[in-house]
């Protein structure tokens, strides 16, 4: 019997299971990720997977949430995006500068009109010179000029240049992204250029563990709209693999529940995913799905990823209170877990005055090349300092500042994670886990609610509690989870927009779990019968799964009155999803006609003109299937086959005839993917 292996590389956990020929899961495993040497996470999952089984896998499929929580937490690798045809107000809607920062932009005189034709040509000397002031800071240069979807030269003529300046992978926003919007195809593209280092260490980290272990089977990834790439692929589009790790759960979680409508909500330990799924299948966005605060051009499932997690730091936030993420950070009983040592400093700090050092530590993170070698001297002795352990950042305050600075350097750079009180903390305070440190737990709640009280004036907790302030964050935790889901529902009905969804589904979760909580009290006086009654469709159930699934969703569910399911293997739907998928890639050629008898189709070689609508459509055609099949084959598909769709914009009008503006063909190929040949 052959096996399929399913690997899941979380911020938090890597997951590994082996499925059966029938898609049962006959074994399953789950280790920390070590995300400053991934293959040590991913081995200590493979060692507890049945190891004579092992050499009967023919298929690898890899989810990962690492690029999702990458743009969440706004983290990446050091990138230059070249913008061709820019103003300065298009680069100011694209967000790219505090995506990277000014100084990692190059504003480039070029790019071409909504027809296809140059505005002006590119100066070589300047784009060369542009190339050059960053070529040995950067891991990957980003591309984007106005309306290259439409003609795609300067952007392959500037990466023709960037290839021979320096051996840097680059990203062409018109290989990315078919639709218009230059700001957020830009966008789109110095994403992908920063991902490229990340998803190359995980690739590199599970060839070298698959190598050792004599594994030799095809490795696929899970793209974000559920679909699979190859690694050859991935590495090329590596912003394809946003939300993989979410739709990897969604297609886990359906598998796993058997459940065919329903509300999906997976939380792991940087974000929350919630995605709709009918008939079995979770809805895809072709307009891009929203990431934390960003919506690349990339079609995915539709899912709302929020930066809540179960390792999302608890703060305060100006005039909103109690807050919870989007920072992760490292759970103090985790550290103390690692690192047994460190509990003594916290037993100290809870009763000392209260100060913002307390229970901040810091251990690296991310060994990312590039930014290890844009590192000064202090930063550089830093970054050794860390290697041996974590560092003790009150300490580091009074006996060495240059230390504490140069890691708070390293953090923002992402090659550092701190330490903070989280909701894992606040869980393990409750018994509702144990699999790290508790002790560790209480004490940094007792030391955080101190802080909370006497630095902020937020709370009124017994001196010495933590029991209160635990149950207030894990209170908070699910209080945020029910808003989300209701924001998805309203989300889903396409009724408003994100920023009024978030509004009214504020309101809707006040009056839904205040209605929801009484009505659970037996002691509750119901002194006034609401007029509104919330509830969801009694035949859309929420599916939880991740780690903290049996933990948070149980008040979630109570809260909204809504029925739970939590399949068997929860824990790791990532995984089992991972293993589910296709291989599928998609084509879109638009055809106009900018005037009379005149159809324009905007080909990857650049636009070409016909007499005839159907000639434009059919070459359309031709030049969409074609390229769409190779592209699956390449992908890493067997037995390929072929799908077309066709979106038109025209007039019907009876006294001037049909007026044809506009046509998108889109070619779909799809295939499973090719196994090891016994």
């Amino acid at each position: 019997m052959n096996f399929a292996l399913g690997i899941d590389t979380g911020g938090t956990f890597t997951d590994a299971v082996l499925l059966n020929a029938a898609r049962e899961v006959v074994a399953a495993s789950k280790s920390l990720t070590t995300r400053f040497d991934l293959a040590q996470g991913i081995a200590a999952s493979l060692d507890g997977l049945p190891q004579n089984l092992l050499a009967q896998v023919d298929l690898v499929s890899l989810s990962t949430t690492l690029t999702t929580n990458s743009v969440v937490e706004g983290k990446g690798a050091p990138v230059c995006a070249l913008l061709v045809g820019y103003d300065a107000h298009q680069i100011k809607t694209s967000g790219l500068a505090d995506l990277i920062g000014l100084d990692a932009i190059e504003s480039l005189a070029g790019g071409h009109d909504a027809g296809g034709l140059p505005l002006c040509a590119l100066d070589e000397a300047a784009c060369r010179a542009a190339i050059a002031r960053h070529a040995t800071r950067v891991s990957a240069f980003a591309i984007s000029a106005t309306f290259a979807v439409r003609n795609p030269a300067h952007e392959v003529q500037l990466r023709d240049w960037v290839q021979s300046i320096c051996d840097v992978p680059v990203t062409c926003g018109h290989e990315l992204a078919s639709s218009l919007g230059a700001p957020r195809r830009a966008l789109t593209a110095t994403l992908n250029a920063r991902m490229i280092s990340h998803v190359k260490t995980l690739i590199d980290s599970v060839q070298r563990t698959l190598a050792a272990r004599r594994i030799d089977a095809p490795l696929m990834l899970v793209k974000g709209d559920g679909s699979l790439i190859n690694v050859a692929s991935a590495l090329l589009r590596p912003v394809s693999t946003v939300l993989s790790g979410p739709a990897a759960s969604v297609l886990g979680a359906c598998a796993l529940s058997g459940v065919d409508n329903a509300i999906v909500a997976d939380m792991g330990g940087t974000t929350t995913d919630i995605a709709v799924v009918r008939g079995g299948h979770p809805a895809l966005s072709f307009d891009g799905a929203m990431v934390g605060n960003w919506r690349p051009m990339i079609e995915a499932v539709k899912v709302y990823a929020i930066g809540l997690g179960g390792d999302s730091e608890v703060r305060l936030q100006g005039g909103e209170g109690l807050t919870i993420g989007p920072r992760r950070v490292l759970p103090l009983s985790l550290l103390v877990h690692q690192h047994p040592q460190f509990l003594a400093v916290l037993e100290r700090q809870q009763t000392e005055i209260p100060h913002a050092s307390q229970m901040r530590f810091a251990q690296a993170l991310s060994a990312d090349s590039a930014h290890l070698g844009r590192l000064n001297d202090a930063e550089r002795r830093a970054w050794e300092r860390l290697c041996q352990g974590p560092v003790d950042l009150e300490a580091a305050n009074m006996h060495d500042r240059d230390l504490a600075r140069a890691v708070a350097r390293l953090e923002r750079k992402g090659l550092a994670i701190y330490t903070g009180f989280t909701p894992s903390d606040a869980a393990h305070v409750l018994g509702m886990s144990t699999h790290w440190s508790a002790p560790a737990a209480v004490c940094a709640a007792r030391i955080w609610a101190r802080q909370m009280r006497h630095m902020y004036g937020l709370g009124k907790w017994p001196l010495g509690d933590a029991q209160a302030p635990a149950r207030d964050v894990v209170a908070k935790v699910t209080n945020t989870i029910c808003q989300k889901l209701i924001e998805a529902g309203l989300n889903d009905a396409g009724q408003m927009n994100e920023n009024n969804a978030g509004k009214v589904a504020a309101l809707l979760t006040t009056m839904a779990l205040g209605h929801n909580g009484r009505a659970a009290d037996a002691d509750a006086v119901d002194t006034a019968k609401p007029v509104f009654a919330l509830q969801f469709a009694p035949d859309m159930p929420l599916v939880g799964v991740g780690a903290p699934a049996a933990s948070y969703y149980p008040a979630v569910a109570q809260g909204l009155g809504v029925q739970l399911v939590v399949p068997p293997h929860a824990e790791v739907a990532n995984a089992v999803g991972a293993v589910l998928g296709q291989v599928a890639q998609r084509v879109h050629i638009t055809v106009t006609q900018p005037v009379r008898g005149t159809f324009k189709v905007f080909t990857p070689q650049g636009p070409q003109d016909l007499r005839t609508l159907p000639e434009a459509l059919a070459l359309a055609r031709s030049l969409a299937g074609a390229q769409a099949q190779a592209s699956a084959l390449a992908a890493g598909a067997s037995d390929v086959q072929l799908a077309f769709s066709q979106a038109d914009n025209q007039v019907l009008n009876e006294i001037d005839g049909d007026v044809f503006f506009e046509a998108t063909v889109t070619a779909t190929a799809w295939g499973p993917p090719r196994r090891k040949i016994a």
